[in-house]
């Protein structure tokens, strides 16, 4: 029995060695401008609640420089590989930005869904989320902030993949 499962070992140990090249070669990769990246992530906030999280989902799947996810999270996974986790402090400023008291708005009720109560997070007609902050009977007064602005955020990634992405891709989305 000792004899065959050396041998098994000997067997996965030369297959390894002789398709592994190509997987190894993938791993070589650096998250650089017009890479496709797939990540698995964690965001919390300041006051450790979990925000977001991905793990066990879809990967999140971006290419590196077309400024698909906050620019603060793009900047610090430059350099990594597949394979590699980190933990990533994001400013708000390199995040959602700052939160801007003057972006409160006081709204008709009646431009509104009929069951609007405080806490709510609606969708505008130019796709933002806004919060609703206070309800009464003929008005209601919106925050038109991202929800996420003025916050630091916290990731904790792991890249899963590192691919050569298609640079005209990267190209047309940059100029968006």
């Amino acid at each position: 029995m000792k004899g065959i499962r050396n041998l098994l070992m000997g067997v996965l140990i030369a297959g390894s060695s002789a398709f592994g090249e190509a997987a190894f070669a993938q791993n070589d990769l650096v998250i650089a401008d017009g890479m496709k990246v797939s990540l698995e992530y964690i965001l919390t906030l300041p006051d450790k609640s979990v925000a977001d999280s991905n793990v066990g989902q879809e990967p999140i799947t971006f290419v590196q420089g077309a400024h698909e996810i906050v620019p603060g999270l793009e900047k610090a996974l430059e350099g990594m590989k597949a394979g590699q986790k980190r933990r990533i402090d994001v400013s708000a400023q390199d995040a959602y930005g700052a939160y801007n008291n003057k972006l409160k708005q006081s709204v008709d009720k009646d431009k509104l869904p009929k069951d609007v109560k405080v806490g709510d997070i609606l969708q505008a007609s130019d796709n933002r989320l806004v919060k609703v902050l206070e309800v009464n009977d003929k008005k209601v007064l919106i925050d038109l902030n991202h929800p996420l602005a003025g916050k630091t955020l916290t990731f904790d990634v792991t890249v899963l993949k590192v691919e050569k992405g298609d640079a005209a891709d990267a190209t047309e989305k940059k100029a968006h």
